[in-house]
């Protein structure tokens, strides 16, 4: 018996049925005239190159490698395809666009934005594929054993969509090469999607709906975007709710699952619904659980069960329950270690009915995959999130994708019909849409915001930065953006370190002096005074000055907690945040350059290699990776803290206090011998900051653009801020370049 030819390395074939539809033959093409394309050999060796200066990864190269061992024949142009295919996986992309890449090659690999000034360049994609029509390319994709449109169990499926030109004259056809897996997650959740976007008969709710929606929300002159959320929600078994920060998403959903318990109770009085609520870090799982916690005590309960007992006197013993725990969606699935499978899936669902998963836009597609195949069938799906916040790190733009058409809303007659008929609101004329389709009716976008009104320059900021393309230039966004900084708002400082050289005072102090009136004498939307801005020397100044005196741990735990508990708190008044990792502009550098501006102050102590490499009070830290057995989740912030040595009350020893969601243990005290996976985080990446809020942000922008510095990064970590936010240039002129590019990730969603 032959051996079975190892394809576990790339899983490239997923769980594709054996059986194979008849392929097209293989199509004999002119020779390319650049000699990377001339044969197997002399593209590996170009592959080679562009390893070596970082702009392919390793497993690039290593999948043109299999390919080609797996069908000699196969043509160069193919495996290039192949490589780029690869390589977007890296970049967020799910698959190649074959167009796109053809209009621009070489954002097809990672070209450093400044260039690449070492001698002996590599030749570009823009050289290689500069007589390549694209015709020439489909018809190089076409290989019996590598692709197919789908059937089989080839490696890379080749997708071609037809769509109306934009001239009018005829069709235009789009080409997209992905890897099998990438492609089987998309179909899934296409699937996933469609067979939940069917109205669910309402028959029974006898007039409950739209009682029940009164009872939620208070009658307003305007229309409640929040109320019509719940409505829609309520209607399919798929359902997304998207709005900026504040616009209420929380109180939102926490009124939906009211809402949903109310009518399920109607229909069954002793089966309430099994409602589980995730988020895709533990950072944002701890958010949410706080909010909803705070938002469950506000609901009407006791009038939703009076109400209950009206329509269904039997339902009237039954309490209407709202779950407050939060998990992380690795957790929910059920992680197995080694594997990028779930316990959960197709053939081992989810016991709920209903799943709600907080700050979706972070969810990348093959893990919406992966959830949206262990839900049973009849279950209801609802994605809250933003649908302008950074996509997940990893490949995929789902809520963004999804979201397309939200701002305009689409609408059907029918479906405003019945919204007008559920809340007693009529939806605006442009909302409507006589051609909307089945997923617009389920998309809620929240238009208020409740934490940043007019007088607010972090909100105007973002509005202006959030302006979608179509409806301005650049230029005119440009000018919209440098209006908000110049009008003088309140809450918001734009600095540029060429002009001005006090970032260290800023993150020390925190700069009040650089706000209106110094930061005093203002106030929230509930007229609570707002503090003024503060630095990171706050924190370390609550950390000496609560710190326990004259007991020991042992003999005092609740006061060393309360201590903790205090400390954390006034770390997270205050966050710089940057766009880069590496560099002296990266969080690499700025975490060093920070500690020894600490120590400069005398607020933190050591020598240099324990400020860069070790380990000493003060020292906040950001997990990095799940740590189940420490119950540790990716995202969470401790602070390193000295307490007395039981052995010796003289000494000290660290440990590192992390909060926790448990009243009775809100800290968790750990070793720091027993943290692996963890950095400092006096400077935190924008991507690292989704799912937090700080009371004072700082975003810090680099001299230099780059792909990664996005209108969507510099949302993204300006929205981070609640009360102040101060906008850093390291060079004038990034800030505008960058609110300009838009992160267009490509897919077939």
């Amino acid at each position: 018996m032959s051996k079975p030819k190892d394809t576990h390395t790339f899983d490239l074939f997923g769980d594709a049925p054996e059986a194979e539809a008849a392929q097209p033959e293989v199509t004999t093409l002119p020779i390319s005239p650049h000699p990377a394309l001339s044969d197997t050999t002399a593209l590996l060796a170009l592959c080679e190159r562009w390893v070596a200066r970082g702009w392919l990864r390793d497993l690039d190269r290593a999948l043109v490698r299999f390919l080609a061992t797996e069908a000699p024949d196969a043509p160069a142009l193919l495996l290039l395809a192949a490589a780029l295919a690869s390589h977007q996986l890296g970049r967020g992309h799910v698959c190649l666009d074959l167009n796109t890449t053809l209009n621009a090659p070489d954002f097809a690999l990672s070209l450093p934005p400044e260039g690449d000034d070492l001698t002996d360049p590599p030749p570009l994609p823009s050289a290689v594929l500069a007589t390549l029509t694209l015709a020439e390319w489909q018809a190089a994709l076409h290989h019996p054993v590598l692709t197919s449109e789908g059937s089989g169990n080839t490696p890379l499926v080749v997708v071609t969509a037809y769509a109306s030109s934009s001239t009018g004259s005829g069709s235009v056809s789009h080409t997209r090469l992905y890897l099998r897996r990438y492609w089987q997650y998309e179909q899934s959740l296409h699937q996933q999607i469609a067979s939940r976007l069917e109205v669910m008969d309402d028959d029974n709710h006898q007039g409950l709906l739209p009682q029940a929606l009164n009872t939620l929300f208070e009658n307003t002159t305007t229309l409640d975007w929040q109320k019509t959320a719940c409505a829609l929600a309520a209607r399919s078994r798929f359902g997304i709710i998207t709005g900026g920060p504040g616009t209420g998403k929380t109180t939102t959903v926490v009124r939906l699952l009211a809402l949903l318990q109310t009518l399920q109770l109607a229909r069954q009085p002793s089966q309430p619904l099994r409602i589980r609520l995730a988020a895709p870090t533990g950072k944002a799982a701890a958010r949410l659980n706080e909010s909803i916690a705070g938002q469950v005590s506000s609901l009407p309960l006791t009038q939703l069960e009076a109400l209950l007992s009206e329509h269904l006197p039997a339902a009237a013993s039954n309490a209407i329950a709202i779950p407050t725990e939060v998990t992380t969606l690795h957790r929910l699935l059920g992680a197995r270690p080694d594997t990028r499978h779930f316990r959960h899936n197709a053939t081992n669902p989810l016991a709920l009915d209903v799943l709600v998963i907080d700050e979706a836009s972070m969810v990348d597609i093959e893990m919406m995959a992966a959830v949206l195949s262990a839900l049973p069938a009849n279950a209801q799906c609802v994605l809250l999130g933003d649908k302008d916040q950074l996509a997940s790190v990893e490949a995929g733009s789902v809520l963004g994708d999804l979201c397309r058409r939200a701002e305009a809303a689409h609408y059907t007659p029918t479906t405003a019909q019945w919204l007008e008929s559920a809340t007693g609101q009529p939806l605006p004329p442009e909302y409507l849409d006589a051609q909307g389709q089945p997923l617009d009716q389920a998309i809620t976008m929240l238009r208020v915001s409740h934490r940043f009104n007019e007088h607010s320059g972090i909100g105007q900021l973002a509005q202006a930065i959030n302006q979608p393309s179509h409806a301005q230039t650049d230029r005119e966004k440009q000018q919209a953006v440098n209006a908000v900084l110049r009008h003088g708002y309140p809450d918001l400082h734009h600095l540029t370190l060429s002009e001005d050289t006090t970032l260290d005072k800023l993150v020390i102090h925190g700069s009040a002096d650089k706000f209106l009136n110094g930061g005093e004498g203002r106030t929230n939307h509930k007229n609570e005074p707002i503090a003024p801005p503060t630095g990171y020397r706050h924190y370390l100044k609550v950390l000496n000055a609560q710190r326990p005196r004259g007991e020991s741990f042992e003999e005092n735990p609740a006061a060393y907690n309360a201590w903790a508990s205090e400390v954390l708190s006034a770390y997270s008044h205050f966050q710089l945040l940057c766009a880069l990792r590496k560099g002296p502009w990266g969080v690499e550098g700025l975490n060093l350059h920070i500690a020894k501006t600490l120590r400069s102050e005398k607020l933190l102590f050591g020598s240099d290699y324990t400020l860069e490499k070790g380990w000493y009070e003060g020292r906040p830290v950001l997990v990095t990776q799940n740590d189940y057995g420490l119950k540790l989740m990716n995202g969470d912030i401790g602070i390193t803290l000295a307490v007395p040595d039981p052995r010796n009350p003289q000494q000290k020893l660290l440990r590192v206090a992390f909060p926790t969601s448990d009243a009775d243990k809100p800290i968790r005290w750990v070793l720091p011998s027993r943290l692996h996976a963890v950095e400092t985080v006096f400077a935190m990446t924008v991507h690292k900051s989704q799912g937090s809020e700080f009371l004072h942000t700082a975003l810090l922008l680099p001299p230099t653009i780059n792909p990664i510095l996005t209108r969507e990064l510099v949302y993204t970590g300006i929205t981070r801020a609640r009360d102040w936010l101060t906008l850093i240039e390291a060079k004038r002129g990034v800030l505008n370049e960058a609110v300009t590019r838009e992160v267009m990730r490509v897919s077939g969603m």
